[in-house]
């Protein structure tokens, strides 16, 4: 078996930081990338048995969260964070290359939680 060293390396964080109001956490990589993720985005797609399911079909679309604040942020081992949110999630484990595909694909990402909230008739506030 064999690893793309480069692969891991821009996986690897070299800063987290949590906004001062609390509403987006950015994260800059080794390789230079970096993105500035909202709370509301990490809360939605919240990589959690609670919001993913255990299989696509599963997946839940969590309306409501336009105002949700990180309300601390834990480390998990040396591979991840688990952030904490105003509304009582807690327990989305984040992982580094969990991070970077959020930031990557955020666009796409958001946009498909958008149609879903107006499909299901529900709403971000």
């Amino acid at each position: 078996m064999t690893t793309d060293a480069n692969a891991d390396a821009a996986n690897w964080p070299r800063e987290l930081r949590l906004a001062p109001d609390k509403s987006a956490l950015t994260i800059t990589f080794d390789d230079g990338k970096s993105f500035t993720l909202s709370a509301e985005y990490l809360r939605v797609e919240s990589p959690s048995a609670e919001v993913q399911g255990h299989a696509p079909h599963e997946k839940v679309t969590v309306p409501g969260k336009r105002r949700v604040k990180i309300t601390e942020l834990h480390p998990v081992g040396s591979y991840a964070i688990r952030p904490m949110f105003d509304d009582g999630h807690s327990t989305g484990i984040y992982a580094w290359p969990v991070l970077r595909a959020m930031g990557e694909e955020e666009e796409a990402r958001f946009g498909a939680y958008l149609e879903a909230l107006t499909e299901k008739g529900l709403s971000r506030d």
